[in-house]
């Protein structure tokens, strides 16, 4: 069984994170919506609101409490999110609650004289709603995905981005109703697993990307085409690990070289967007996102190698 400290670090760890990219996806969908779909607009906004909210309750319980090295990690925030949300807002419309973004930036670590037993009982709660609403989430994202794949619901969002999401969404879920039944995420045991699905996010950021740039962005197109093939080897590698002689160890310090590279091109790719350098249909908060993304997945692969 799990230990409560491990289990409120882990928890609000994973919320911090996940909420934040749960309410960014909700953002990424309504800014994607035609006009038409004002009922699919109005229901990504309420799926925003729901977000910020828990993420909010996450911050609460984290001030004071999370470890430094989650926030100095750069997955939670990185010093080009509070520009990006402005800019987003800017261009798409959506409402965007930076004063939350504020409070993640002003988060202090392990200073806390919180009690630990109501503070695990807050944290499970907070558990118990996040995996609610991110199921919710989910159930959208599968009909979304449907009706555009049926031709009923025109959205500027690739149907391998719906399910891209829709896959982080059943992750998040996923490992949180772990730590509530009251097992550890352990990153030695769930190596395995968490390469096979963070270089498949990798290899579709990759290609989303591309995707995404003006046609005239050749280098840049030619670069993030590279990527998502090599990460589309590295999946496939680790997908096969038990199947083979590799090395898991060989394997995940080729991939933490490789994230590495990609995580440097998404920060350029981010500073691109924010000073108008780079064609594209590329929201400035979808190049935070993947950014933060590259970070957590950087953070893990770390943490093994350095156990």
């Amino acid at each position: 069984m799990i230990t409560k400290q491990k289990f409120i670090i882990q928890s609000l760890e994973l919320n911090l994170f996940f909420l934040r990219i749960m309410k960014e996806h909700s953002i990424f969908l309504e800014a994607a919506f035609v006009c038409k779909d004002k009922n699919l607009i109005a229901q990504a906004d309420a799926f925003k609101n729901e977000f910020t909210k828990l993420l909010s309750s996450a911050i609460n319980l984290s001030d004071g409490v999370i470890p430094s090295r989650v926030l100095q990690g750069n997955e939670i925030v990185t010093k080009y999110t509070l520009e990006a949300e402005k800019a987003t807002q800017f261009v798409s419309g959506v409402s965007i609650d930076s004063s939350i973004t504020s409070r993640e930036l002003s988060l202090s670590s392990n200073n806390s004289n919180k009690n630990i037993c109501t503070l695990t009982d807050q944290v499970y709660k907070l558990n118990h709603h996040s995996i609610a609403a991110t199921k919710m989430i989910a159930e959208f994202k599968i009909k979304l995905k449907n009706n555009v794949l049926c031709c009923n619901t025109f959205t500027t969002a690739y149907p391998l981005l719906i399910d891209h999401i829709l896959r982080e969404a059943i992750f998040f879920a996923k490992l949180l109703t772990r730590l509530q039944n009251g097992d550890e995420i352990d990153i030695r045991k769930d190596i395995i697993e968490q390469e096979t699905f963070w270089n498949r996010i990798m290899s579709e950021h990759s290609f989303f990307i591309r995707g995404f740039l003006d046609p005239t962005e050749v280098e840049l197109f030619d670069i993030a085409n590279n990527f998502g093939k090599e990460f589309e080897v590295l999946r496939k590698e680790a997908s096969d690990i038990n199947k083979s002689s590799f090395d898991i160890s060989t394997l995940t310090e080729h991939t933490l070289k490789s994230t590495t590279k990609l995580r440097d091109f998404k920060a350029q790719g981010t500073e691109g967007l924010l000073n108008c350098k780079i064609k594209s249909i590329i929201l400035p908060l979808l190049g935070d996102h993947v950014l933060r993304e590259a970070n957590h997945y950087l953070n893990l692969l770390k943490s093994y190698t350095e156990v």
